[in-house]
């Protein structure tokens, strides 16, 4: 029985997936990754300490199926997106990787666009501080010497390629969140790159995630007991590559994920971009197919936070809500504890309640917790539809997902139902073992990356959604006056 691996190389661990050839998950590993935060704003990682997780997972993964992992044939990767890893002629890491949580590069952003007038029609985005090529320029400021030393800019999972295979190589879906990339057409924009100075020499050679990127080296062969050599794919960005995981990848399929961050995916069968919405407008991990989404970055994070404010866990708070539920409250929630992308990228956003009363308590304050984070979706759903998108189906992914409420109040808010997938593990590792398989057999992606067999459909209540739409337009109305206040 011949196998395929798939590598996740997420911000929190580094997961590890290996698949047959139906689909079917034979096993999984996994490493923790710590994250450093050497100033406020910053966000940092040891780019060894991603190449020492993978081999930790993987050696675990032989130790409990070994057999399986000498047939292993096909590896696809997956990964955080935007991270600035960058080497040397020598092919060493000259710092600390810069993560896509890290927000140094505002003003860098704003150079970047005054630079280059169309930045926004070539790479379908706006330059945001956690995309790649700020970064960049805020080396070249504040760390000339090592802006000096640059012979390659890899992302976190096309280094960890680097170490498999000796390639630079990256896939478009991934390289679409560099803001180098002509996301419609498919390649290096050397004008978007001569604004950090760079060429196309600094770059990765590019590759659909679907396709061969390179083979897996010798040594790895021999230390993990792989009979032959495996063919490595492109692999995609860790929402591309989820999607192929749950099946999102004709157009108008999505999902929305209810993780630390939240994300509205939809699959394109063209470039839709809508930057003015800071709607993300990315290339897809397979061929001829492109993507949005929508992202806001405090979803089950926000859920967390005020768990432990008050003291309970983040299951006893939804429990609480779900018991009392009868719609919509007073209170309403901003859930901008981290800043925001879409619809505002604004970077200094911060979260607020609104409406409290001496009626309020931790059980209507976590509802509007939920119900703040089910606003965020719909602005994600609004300016997704503005850029003439439709979405036909939606499932449910991440963590916040087994709340059945909070599903349902999304549902309301979104006009569509949600399907939630039996259980299993979808994500980017996931994804990746199936662009891995496809890599290794040439097989159509769209025939591969199917949909998981669902367990339920959470559709909207239709009682409540006049009160929703009322409450959405309070939420709606608030965020431009607290910026407004804090501004003065």
């Amino acid at each position: 029985m011949l196998t395929y691996l798939g590598l996740d190389i997420g911000t929190s661990g580094v997961k590890a997936v290996l698949i047959d050839g139906e689909g079917q998950a034979l096993g999984e590993a996994s490493a923790p990754l710590t994250v450093s935060r050497p100033r406020p704003g910053f966000s940092e990682q040891d780019p060894a300490h991603w190449w020492e997780a993978v081999l930790r997972a993987v050696d675990t993964l032989k130790e409990r199926h070994p057999d399986s992992v000498s047939a292993i044939r096909g590896i696809g990767l997956s990964g955080q997106m935007h991270g600035a890893t960058l080497l040397d002629k020598n092919n060493q890491v000259i710092r600390p990787a810069i993560l896509w949580n890290d927000v140094r590069a505002a003003t860098e952003c704003k150079e970047m666009e005054q630079a280059l007038p169309t930045l926004r029609q070539i790479a379908g985005n706006i330059a945001m501080p956690g995309f790649t090529a700020p970064k960049i320029l805020w080396v070249k400021k504040h760390e000339p010497e090592n802006y000096a030393k640059i012979a390659k800019v890899l992302l976190p999972k096309d280094y960890v390629r680097f170490l498999l295979t000796g390639t630079y190589v990256s896939d478009m879906s991934d390289a679409a969140g560099t803001l180098w990339l002509d996301v419609e057409y498919r390649g290096w924009s050397d004008d978007l790159l001569a604004v950090t100075g760079l060429t196309t020499e600094h770059m990765p050679a590019l590759v659909e995630g679907s396709e061969p990127s390179g083979h897996l080296s010798g040594e790895l062969c021999r230390r993990w007991g792989i009979a032959e050599t495996p063919v490595v794919a492109g692999g995609g960005g860790d929402n591309a590559a989820s999607a192929c995981g749950i099946g999102a990848v004709e157009p108008g399929t999505g999902f929305v994920s209810l993780g630390t961050s939240g994300v509205l995916f939809v699959s394109n069968d063209k470039f839709r971009p809508n930057t003015e919405g800071a709607v993300h407008a990315f290339c897809h991990a397979i061929p001829k197919t492109w993507h949005q989404m929508g992202v806001f970055l405090s979803a089950t994070d926000s859920l967390n936070w005020f768990s432990k404010l008050v003291g309970q866990d983040a299951a006893g708070v939804t429990r609480a809500v779900a018991e009392n539920f009868s719609g919509p409250g007073e209170e309403i929630f901003l859930p901008y504890l981290s800043g925001e992308r879409t619809p505002h990228n604004n970077a200094n956003a911060r979260g607020s309640f609104v409406g409290l009363s001496h009626l309020s308590d931790a059980r209507t304050m976590g509802q509007a917790v939920m119900e703040g984070v089910a606003f965020a979706v719909r602005d994600c759903q609004r300016v997704l539809t503005d850029a003439g998108t439709q979405i036909d189906t939606l499932i449910a992914v991440g963590g916040g997902s087994k709340s059945d409420l909070w599903l349902e109040m999304i549902a309301t808010n979104l006009g569509m139902a949600i399907a939630v997938p039996e259980d299993g593990d979808f994500g980017g590792a996931f994804g990746a073992a199936r662009l891995g398989l496809i890599a290794a057999t040439g097989a159509d992606p769209k025939a591969v990356c199917s949909t998981p067999k669902i367990e339920k459909t959470i559709d909207p209540r239709a009682d409540l959604v006049s009160a929703y739409d009322e409450t959405y337009a309070r939420y709606r109305a608030l965020y431009a006056g607290i910026e407004e206040a804090r501004a003065l």
